[in-house]
């Protein structure tokens, strides 16, 4: 680190480091941290606007906790880089995202300071009230904090410990700060965010109450409950904070998060009184960046970027990704058909719905960080005749899995789900993989799970899925395909009906999704047969039936973890038809994968031509001679 340019920071390696500065010194600490920031994560790319809405923040409470001792847990995790910067990562946070670099989120395994892995949002306030619950029972006095902010307070999980923490008898020490900056990923959404934009300054009401809580002592004392209750109705006719005071949570606030001498001294007075508190500070996401306070959903994750440029836009792609794909096929549906709805849990540009929600906004639902809401919002709506698309990624749709199979598929509802980042993601590490999402959609009745081999087939399958009356799901990987040109019109497939796409010999690969064109590439080199799949459930039984009766043995390929995945399906029904032959199963390991590239992974688990030919042959090696002819499916 230059010393020159960074003269305090330089000194930082570790927040006792920090700690040695006096509190007049913190302000151009926190600048010094901003510059580092911008500097690194414009090198590295990372997520950007909220770090950077956060900086006098972090600083004040690893100046005023004594962290490792006192418990941090970070939430939504992607605000974490200066926490990280501060605490050992410093001259390594360039290298965040990057395979075997620094995770993007908190990871325990990472660091002691790390004290709880925040990769999904709005779990903090649970993990916190857990961890001071299970210090007060040994008598362990040291603090917990949860901070928690960039829409994660809009989950319903946050509110379950809300409501716990705040009726629990003895009162649990438990710290909330609520770090308000109007934003997730794009504007936060719904009446919560409606409330606390109302909030104004209210030092002085706390200053009176923190008086008379001194003179009036015991609070369970008839004088004291009366000045409580009296304090909560006068508290809101100016604050509405009176959601928070009545679940039991001593509310403070507003405070201005970058302006850090009041934080430091409301933290203070916090930090010597017992009982579950929660403050209220408000801050900018993209905070000292111009550009990233200007545009703070372009900010919110990057690229690298010149700093003094800002981000550059780049040319449309030659093909499009997968969501474009998703999100073109959606804005066409809707005009066909009147009673689409479209639904995103907080992930509007993610999932592709931004050209959706500005051609059909009556019709586009964004539920903020409540995933499973979602899916029963979706179930609701299909009661009543319309055709609800839940566009989620599949890691998320984890959260809504009771609600997918009680209140979706139980009842055999119309919703179709269009599932973005299926199987290896990449960066983002094991938080965002979507490894698991056919394994736990196969196993549940009524469903039709699909799984594209191309862009065309995915807008196919959209159709097919959207037509078929019953819960259906299309599951597509992140970024772009094998570059199929994606044809205007709506059509579907015939559910359950595999492709043939060549016919060789020996052994026939299976392939699912993703995997169909590497498949097929190493099938033409070895001439091998290659079936796209096309649909995880219902199997084809009659080409499977077909295949394993006329080779040596079958290969199954997924980018799903194989315990429990498609290639399961297969072996399955093999086995209930009394079907004995060698059967290799290719997939995900059983494992959770660090953050890399998507292409890094995926030959990381034998899942690229080079890693699926060299399987093959280490199982047959007498596939590696003259390869017989093969033909056209």
């Amino acid at each position: 680190m230059d010393s020159q340019r960074y003269p305090r920071l330089s000194k930082i390696t570790h927040p006792a480091d920090l700690r040695q500065f006096p509190e007049a010194e913190l302000p151009a600490i926190a600048d010094e941290l901003r510059a580092y920031l911008i500097e690194t994560v414009s090198q590295s790319g990372g997520h950007f606007g909220a770090g950077l809405g956060v900086i006098e923040l972090t600083v004040a409470l690893h100046y005023l906790y004594d962290t490792p001792v006192d418990r941090l847990v970070w939430d939504v995790g992607h605000q974490c880089y200066p926490h990280k910067i501060l605490t050992g990562r410093r001259d390594s946070i360039h290298t965040v995202k990057q395979k075997d670099g620094v995770a993007p989120f908190p990871r325990r395994e990472e660091s002691e300071y790390d004290t709880f892995g925040v990769g999904h949002s709005s779990t903090s306030i649970s993990a916190a009230l857990g961890m001071a619950i299970a210090l007060q029972a040994r008598g362990d006095e040291r603090k917990v904090v949860a901070v928690i902010g960039d829409g994660a307070m809009t989950a319903g999980m946050a509110f379950e410990a809300l409501n716990h923490g705040g009726g629990m008898d003895p009162e649990p020490n438990l710290l909330v700060v609520l770090n308000d900056n109007r934003m997730s990923i794009s504007e936060n959404v719904g009446g919560l965010t409606r409330m606390l934009g109302r909030l104004s300054g209210s030092r002085t009401l706390n200053a009176i109450r923190e008086s008379g809580k001194k003179l009036l002592g015991d609070k369970r004392r008839p004088a004291a409950r009366f000045m409580r209750r009296w304090e909560e109705h006068w508290k809101g006719m100016f604050v509405p904070s009176t959601l928070f005071e009545e679940m039991g949570f001593h509310y403070t606030g507003p405070i201005d998060g970058h302006d850090i001498p009041a934080m430091l001294a409301a933290l203070k007075t916090l930090k010597g009184l017992k009982g579950p508190q929660l403050i209220h500070v408000i801050t900018t996401k993209g905070k000292g960046y111009e550009l990233a306070e200007g545009d703070q959903i372009e900010y919110h994750a990057v690229g690298p970027f010149d700093p003094s440029v800002g981000i550059v836009k780049k040319a449309a792609p030659a093909k499009p990704t997968y969501t474009q794909v998703f999100g073109d096929w959606l804005c066409d549906m809707a005009a066909a058909d009147a009673q689409l709805m479209g639904i995103t849990p907080a992930m509007r540009e993610g999932s592709g719905l931004v050209r959706f929600s500005r051609e059909y906004p009556a019709r586009y639902f964004d539920v903020a960080i409540a995933e499973q809401h979602a899916v029963t919002l979706a179930a609701g709506m299909a009661c009543e005749g319309a055709k609800p698309v839940v566009a989620i990624y599949s890691t998320f749709l984890q959260r809504g899995y009771d609600q997918l199979v009680h209140d979706v598929a139980l009842q055999g509802l119309d919703v179709l789900f269009a599932i973005d980042r299926g199987g290896v993601v990449g960066p983002d590490g094991a938080t965002h993989a979507g490894s698991f999402d056919l394994s736990f959609l196969r196993c549940i009745p009524n469903m039709v799970v699909m799984a594209p081999a191309d862009e065309n087939e995915c807008r196919q399958m959209l159709s097919t899925g959207y037509r078929h009356p019953g819960p259906a799901a299309v599951r597509y990987p992140r970024g772009t395909g094998p570059g199929v040109a994606v044809q205007p019109s709506l059509d579907v497939l015939p559910i359950g009906k595999a492709e043939l796409r060549q016919r060789g010999g020996r052994v026939a690969l299976l392939a699912f999704g993703a995997l169909v064109p590497p498949a097929e590439k190493v099938g033409k080199e070895l001439g091998l047969t290659v079936a796209n799949m096309r649909f995880v459930k219902p199997l084809d039984r009659t080409l499977v039936l077909e295949l394993a009766r006329s080779h040596d043995a079958i290969v199954t390929l997924e980018d799903n973890a194989i315990m429990g995945g498609a290639g399961s399906g297969v072996a399955e029904l093999l086995a209930a038809e009394g079907i004995t032959l060698p059967v290799l199963h290719l997939g995900l390991p059983d494992r959770y994968q660090e953050h890399a590239s998507r292409e890094q992974l995926l030959a990381e688990a034998g899942l690229d031509a080079e890693g699926i030919r060299a399987s093959l042959l280490a199982r047959w090696p007498a596939l590696a001679s003259a390869a017989p002819r093969v033909q056209a499916g």
